[in-house]
């Protein structure tokens, strides 16, 4: 389980985050949702000690984060960022290898344990035929896997994401949160993941926390959450909830004079529930 209580951090003299709580228990996701600037990034950076509050505290299965070591915390935290290809010329085999560098001493070879973990999460996300091939080649879903492929090797407890799904179709979103779902239900993961689209929120968060300008306007079950109440003043949008037999999913509308006799509209991406 992952908690916080009284997150603040700033950048300088610019508040970026103010008294936020939150908690993520294992075998559930937390989504955070916002707009842009809304604080979800940073929040998330907190969560895995990348970034130090200035305020607040953040505990990772009971333990203080600032109390473990940076080596501890890899050992218990694995994050997905969204990275460039073109940075990293490496075989899969090998990225998914950088996983088990917290079980490892330093300048330590890679043993066979370690490819058999290593293998183990390929398998895990459907990626291991892709061990052998270039990192740089793969395409924008098989990318994802691979990270989360990573993050597995690490044999950690908790995921954090951000933006997993960014720059990909919506074939490969569903396939990358529903492998980040299966983690949590059925492996009993903690993960928090940062989205954009309130749709997938919808449809595969257990929890949504929902932050504007650093702080939390509400959070509980997406049903709860996203509705036209606290998404409007947010978004600054019309928000129409639509239902559905497995759930529901929103439309949005942009807020602006409606020309006498002219009808308008809500754009709506569909989207299932968990």
């Amino acid at each position: 389980m992952i908690s916080a209580t009284g997150i603040g951090f700033s950048y300088g003299s610019r508040p970026i985050l103010s008294d936020v709580d939150l908690a993520a228990p294992h075998g559930q996701v937390l989504g955070l949702v916002g707009p842009n600037g809304s604080g979800k990034t940073t929040l998330l950076r907190t969560l895995h000690h990348s970034l130090v509050p200035r305020t607040g505290s953040v505990l990772i299965d009971g333990d203080a984060l600032q109390g473990l070591s940076a080596r501890e915390i890899a050992r218990r935290v694995a994050v997905v960022v969204q990275e460039s290809p073109g940075d990293l010329p490496l075989l899969v085999s090998d990225m998914v290898l950088l996983g088990r560098t917290p079980h490892r001493s330093v300048f330590a070879r890679a043993t066979e344990a370690d490819d058999a973990v290593a293998a183990e999460a390929l398998d895990r996300v459907g990626a291991l035929h892709l061990a052998g091939k270039p990192f740089d080649g793969l395409s924008g879903g098989e990318r994802q896997r691979v990270l989360i492929a990573r993050a597995l090797a690490q044999e950690s407890t908790h995921l954090l994401l951000d933006e997993p799904t960014n720059h990909l179709d919506v074939r490969y979103q569903h396939e990358v949160l529903d492998l980040v779902r299966d983690l949590a239900v059925n492996a009993h993961h903690t993960v928090v993941v940062v989205l954009h689209d309130l749709n997938l929120a919808a449809a595969y968060c257990d929890q949504v926390l929902l932050l504007q300008s650093g702080k939390v306007v509400a959070r509980g079950a997406p049903d709860v959450v996203l509705t036209a109440e606290n998404l409007e003043p947010v978004y600054e949008v019309d928000v129409r909830r639509i239902p559905l037999d497995d759930g529901f999913q929103l439309a949005f509308r942009p807020r602006r004079p409606r020309t006498q006799g002219a009808r308008s509209t809500p754009h709506a991406a569909p989207t299932r529930s968990a």
